[in-house]
């Protein structure tokens, strides 16, 4: 599913909210989670699962056009942890 068919289906199903306003939910909703992961936060949603972040230690990584070594610095990257009910589902068929 893309963003705007999540859009298509919140709308469907309140019909008493405009188009902007589901929008604008939409938006809030994916920002507050993105910044809480930026801030270095954990966002849980029950029975759906959790973000949050892991650190990777900066690596040598080489250029596959080139051959070349370069250095790749450390980071955090995002991860998810699917919830119980999430892997329930997908590995039960329901």
């Amino acid at each position: 599913m893309i963003r705007s068919e999540l859009l298509q289906v919140l709308g469907k199903d309140n019909p008493e909210l405009r188009a902007e306003d589901v929008e604008r939910a939409v938006d809030t909703f994916f920002e507050e989670i993105s910044q809480r992961l930026a801030d270095g936060g954990r966002v849980e949603l029950r029975g759906f699962g959790a973000f949050s972040t892991r650190h990777r230690e900066g690596r040598k990584g080489r250029n596959p056009r080139t051959g070349e070594s370069v250095e790749v610095p450390e980071k955090r990257v995002p991860y998810f942890k699917p919830g119980k009910e999430m892997r329930a589902r997908l590995n039960d068929g329901d």
